[in-house]
């Protein structure tokens, strides 16, 4: 399987990093994390290189890239923006709701709500999470009630990436409470204006504080049979976790480029930093955990790459999505902690380097889109156990 990127893929991984080093205020990254700041300016400008939709096609406003060049794009975007909140807020947006809406909606729903979504004048939240339901889909409790033309949807969602200062929400409901477990979720496009919708608590967060997180209570709101996903019932679970295997698999690029800057900030820190008459990276304690970051990044990548080829393609999808989620994930944590390690003391300040940060932020990794416990069960039941 051949990774080499073309001259596109090439000139559009510069194009990005480019992008976020000047015009993505890494400067203010430590102060945006420091006061929880979502900045709808750094939202807008991304709209430039279609990062709220590099997956949808260009019919709709989106990049149209194949999912292989939307990964390398996304590895780009974490490389090169300092926020790793505001990645996340991104990414989420756009595989989470972006995708789904522009996978399974209606011509009428696709031409109504994907313009605002990728050219950056909307904010997307997907609302699957309850209080007492993550992982378990099975678990639902919010329920979407035919009323007239329409439904009348009742239900807490919570930990919604973006869901504070989000526009449009894609909700997930209960349509048939007999239903089996595959059939009985729908998914709604649902505008958080709308009478009845509201956000009950913002969340402070370890980890990512610049992209809002909260609770949504969906009290008695009517959305209009327009706004079923799809135009029918019953196929929510499939939607969602097409949405989590993209997530996965480009969500986790960024990680990957953010452990590419770590490994950068490291490597640098080492050959200047003096200890006993020489620089710390000729101490085999220091050189061996750089080549073990090293090791970890290039497996990253072509765990997420042969993913990438998988999307929409293949039956095996969700296998290798989980693999590379998986591995990323606690490759990003163990990386963040040998760069901690490395740096010592002046890493572990905030503000000084962006190291804390990452830390802070690797950690959050093994939780979101299934926690590695939830990746390693979809892997056995791949493998028939």
């Amino acid at each position: 399987m051949d990774f080499n990127f073309t001259a596109e893929q090439t000139a559009l991984y510069k194009q990005i990093v480019a992008f976020a080093k000047t015009e993505l205020d890494n400067e203010h990254a430590a102060e945006r994390d420091r006061n929880q700041t979502f900045s709808r300016e750094l939202w807008g400008k991304c709209a430039q290189h279609k990062l709220h939709a590099l997956s949808v096609p260009e019919e709709l406003g989106g990049a149209g890239l194949d999912s292989l060049s939307t990964t390398i794009a996304m590895e780009a975007f974490g490389y090169g923006c300092e926020d790793g909140g505001f990645v996340f807020a991104v990414g989420a947006h756009h595989f989470a709701t972006a995708n789904p809406i522009s996978t399974f909606g209606t011509e009428e729903q696709k031409a109504r709500y994907m313009g605002p979504l990728c050219d950056g004048t909307q904010v997307g939240v997907n609302a699957m999470s309850e209080p007492g339901a993550g992982s378990d889909l099975g678990s639902i409790s919010a329920t979407a009630v035919k009323d007239g033309d329409g439904y009348r949807i009742n239900g807490i969602k919570t930990l919604g990436t973006n869901g504070p200062v989000a526009d449009l929400a894609l909700v997930f409901a209960v349509t048939d409470p007999e239903a089996n477990a595959q059939a009985r979720l729908s998914g709604f496009i649902v505008d958080t204006k709308s009478e009845g919708f509201t956000v009950t608590e913002r969340f402070e967060s370890m980890g990512h504080r610049t992209v809002p997180l909260g609770e949504l209570k969906l009290d008695n709101v009517y959305v209009p049979a327009a706004n079923l996903l799809s135009g029918r019932e019953g196929g929510g679970v499939g939607m969602f976790n097409h949405a989590m295997m993209w997530e996965r698999v480009g969500l986790f690029a960024a990680h990957a480029g953010a452990m590419q800057r770590i490994l950068e900030q490291t490597i640098k820190f080492a050959r200047k930093r003096v200890q006993s008459g020489q620089p710390i990276s000729k101490f085999q304690g220091v050189s061996h955990k750089i080549a073990d970051m090293k090791v970890r990044l290039e497996a990253s990548k072509l765990l997420l790459y042969k993913a990438a080829t998988q999307l929409d393609t293949s039956r095996m999808a969700s296998f290798d999505a989980s693999i590379a989620k998986l591995f990323t994930s606690e490759a990003f944590v163990q990386s963040a902690m040998d760069a901690m390690q490395i740096l010592g003391g002046v890493g572990y300040l905030t503000g000084k380097f962006s190291v804390e940060r990452d830390l802070r932020d690797a950690l959050g990794s093994t939780l979101y889109s299934g926690t590695s416990e939830v990746q390693r069960n979809i892997i056995a039941a791949w493998l028939g156990l």
